[in-house]
């Protein structure tokens, strides 16, 4: 990931990470001009005589991260375990770092977003009513059923909703990825 390109990002989720704990949402002004934004970077970048590439070639890579970022969140929204904001977000940072870093954000604000919530489990004494709802939800997807329809609690727009920040998960996996890659650069090849 280019240090232009890492910038943009870092300020992009740390911006959307303290507006998501603070309002409880990720607003349009700040990820819907990241999606341009984030093409005509990598279409700037690819552009230049040390990528050996073309404007074209960063457009592709900025829309495989995009497209991956889309495919992953569009159902979660769809069932209403996500809020638009997150899935903008989500595309926003896709098309900025592209389909690989993308993933790895992804894996990292899986595992960290974890251990979040089993503190706040832990914190809030809500181990039985956590694993009861996972089963539950699992239950209503092998039977084609959206979960939030039988249960308020699983709808992620609703005030009965007990939830983490995702900007702010996703926030911390993009600030991880962007110190292991100054902490532990990949080898010169």
């Amino acid at each position: 990931m280019p240090p232009l390109i890492q910038l943009p990002v870092a300020l992009l989720v740390l911006v959307a990470g303290i507006y998501d704990i603070r309002y409880r949402r990720i607003p349009n002004w700040l990820v819907l001009p990241a999606i341009p934004v984030a093409f005509a970077l990598n279409a700037f970048l690819f552009a230049q005589p040390e990528y050996h590439s073309s404007a074209w070639a960063g457009l592709v890579y900025a829309a495989k991260g995009f497209g991956l970022a889309a495919l992953i969140y569009m159902p979660l929204y769809i069932l209403r375990g996500m809020g638009a904001g997150d899935v903008k977000l989500s595309v926003a940072l896709g098309a900025l770092v592209g389909w690989q870093d993308w993933w790895r954000i992804l894996v990292l604000s899986a595992v960290l977003g974890l251990l979040l919530a089993l503190l706040l489990m832990a914190l809030h004494k809500r181990f039985r009513k956590t694993l009861s709802n996972t089963a539950y939800i699992i239950w209503e997807m092998i039977h084609l059923r959206a979960p939030h329809h039988r249960s308020e609690e699983l709808d992620v727009s609703s005030p009965k909703s007990f939830r983490l920040p995702h900007g702010a998960v996703v926030a911390l996996g993009t600030l991880a990825l962007l110190g292991l890659r100054v902490f532990l650069p990949s080898p010169a090849g």
